[in-house]
């Protein structure tokens, strides 16, 4: 591992980038062949036995690209740190959610019971049912309560897959505005246009590829510089804007976000007025209530290191806050013994 950076700098090795033109701007072509560069490691006993690549930018308030590791124009899934941007779009589309719903909307939940009783409200206020969520079936997010679920005698279903506040939300919109509820995850269903046009609106770039997400919803890809652009408007979005309610309704209310024992919640709830969210396959995306953003992407999908990498690239940012200690702990066991762990290496 290299010897740390003084917070003031970018880490030895970033790219500095120029500030993006304003307007919508093509997303970036596929990534380039090139190794991305190492931003964590496994080390077990003393002896790195692993290293995770991936590519990370970081924001200026204003914007403009700060520091870079890797290629961030290349497209990339964003996953689940797409939900503000889907969440925004209900909000588009007339359906008045506000507070813990909103914040669900816009969730990968653990499956606590808090969560999953917000659903099954959630489809009643709207005469919907859990038979229509096309979400799959699925085990409550959370290992912990996956255990619990188990034990009780119950199993998979549509209503505990983290997706189902999304899902819900996108149905009650649809059927306020009188569209197809069957077809709600087409790409070309009137909703699924106003997520792609948010998404473009917000991230300045059009979109290289569409794919099917985890939970059977269109998948936009974005580059990771678009991604943190699009976190930062969410941020900096006028009061009473659909963006600035999504926001608003995350960061008051980070336990339906993820859920207790999550660090998108742990973090959000530390430092006021931040707006986080992971994502599948290890992508990550942040802004602060200054108008800085960032956004990182592991190219093997592994989500152990998201702790690790999001708080040295806070730290690198200026930040001092005991959850970033809690955040970096990733601890690796033998034998039921704590004997290494897992470090950012930038």
């Amino acid at each position: 591992m290299t010897s740390p950076t003084p917070i003031s700098e970018p880490p030895s090795g970033s790219a500095p980038v120029s500030a993006d033109s304003p307007g919508l701007a093509p997303a970036a072509s596929p990534a380039s062949p090139a190794v991305s560069p190492v931003l964590a490691e496994v080390v077990r006993s003393g002896f790195v036995e692993g290293r995770h690549r991936g590519s990370l930018v970081v924001l200026a308030a204003d914007g403009s690209v700060d520091w870079a590791l890797g290629d961030v124009a290349a497209p990339v899934f964003p996953r689940s740190t797409n939900k503000p941007m889907q969440a925004a779009a209900v909000l588009r589309a007339g359906l008045d959610l506000s507070g813990e719903r909103l914040a669900l909307a816009a969730a990968s939940h653990s499956g606590e019971v808090f969560h999953l009783d917000l659903v099954r409200t959630m489809l009643a206020e709207h005469g919907l049912t859990a038979d229509q969520l096309q979400t799959p079936a699925d085990l409550p997010l959370d290992p912990e309560e996956a255990e619990s679920y188990l034990a009780s005698g119950r199993v998979r279903d549509r209503l505990t897959m983290n997706c189902s506040g999304k899902h819900t939300a996108m149905l009650a919109a649809s059927a306020l505005n009188g569209w197809p509820l069957d077809t709600y995850l087409d790409e070309a269903h009137p909703l699924q246009l106003l997520v792609a046009d948010g998404i473009r609106s917000a991230s300045g770039e059009d979109v290289a590829h569409v794919g099917t997400d985890g939970c059977g919803a269109p998948l936009l890809s974005l580059s990771l510089t678009g991604l943190a652009r699009a976190f930062r408007h969410f941020v900096t979005a006028g009061p009473g804007t659909p963006e600035r309610r999504v926001a608003d309704a995350m960061r008051a209310h980070p336990e339906y976000v993820a859920g207790t024992r999550r660090p998108d919640t742990w973090l959000m709830q530390a430092l006021p007025g931040t707006l986080c969210k992971m994502g599948a396959e290890a992508v990550q995306a942040l802004a602060l209530p200054d108008g800085r953003a960032l956004a990182f992407k592991i190219d093997d999908g592994a989500t152990r290191t998201l702790g690790p990498v999001l708080a040295r690239t806070l730290r690198l940012m200026g930040l001092d806050d005991p959850v970033l200690a809690r955040l970096a702990d990733a601890p690796l066991f033998g034998g039921g013994a704590r004997v290494g762990e897992i470090r950012a290496a930038f």
